[in-house]
């Protein structure tokens, strides 16, 4: 299968959520199961040789393909929620948005000293949220091993916020 099963699947819907944004909807892929499919196994032939100890899956759509890469590697999976959504004692971090600012937590249960974690998302913009996350897992005292996004839009300098840590998507818009 090719890259364009999940070109075809990814829907664009312009002027949302705001006039001038073209938003990349992942939910196309979804309920296409050759697309996923083909997510999957790549995100499979990337990992599966990389000496990674846990999968942390950003939420919500994060969720969506970390859950199936950690079952298939057979790693565990940590859920990166947004404040007030995990029951135990957590790691917090505020991070900056366009309009305002926002906070996620992880189980400080989850991480352990030295882990080598794969941070995966469904799309990285600008790469803020990717940015936080790596402050919740070094809180930890673990690593960033890499990030992962499905869609990646590289023309909003994500790469430049997260370096040096490797940052590997499957297809990217540019000047979109």
């Amino acid at each position: 299968m090719s890259l364009e099963i999940l070109d075809n699947a990814i829907r664009r819907i312009p002027d949302f959520p705001k006039k001038g944004i073209l938003f990349y909807d992942i939910t196309g892929v979804l309920v296409n199961p050759p697309a996923f499919k083909f997510c999957l196994d790549k995100m499979v032939e990337l990992y599966k040789d990389k000496k990674i100890d846990a999968v942390a899956g950003i939420e919500s759509r994060g969720f969506i393909f970390a859950a199936p890469l950690a079952e298939k590697l057979g790693i565990p999976l940590i859920l990166i929620r947004k404040k007030g959504k995990l029951p135990g004692d957590t790691y917090t971090c505020k991070y900056d948005l366009e309009y305002g600012s926002a906070e996620i937590e992880v189980h400080k249960s989850d991480l352990k000293p030295g882990q080598k974690i794969l941070v995966i998302d469904d799309l990285i913009a600008t790469g803020g949220t990717l940015a936080a996350s790596k402050k919740l897992i070094e809180q930890g005292g673990a690593e960033v091993f890499e990030f992962f996004g499905v869609i990646g839009l590289p023309d909003l300098n994500y790469e430049k916020i997260l370096e040096p840590t490797k940052v590997t998507t499957l297809i990217n818009y540019e000047g979109e």
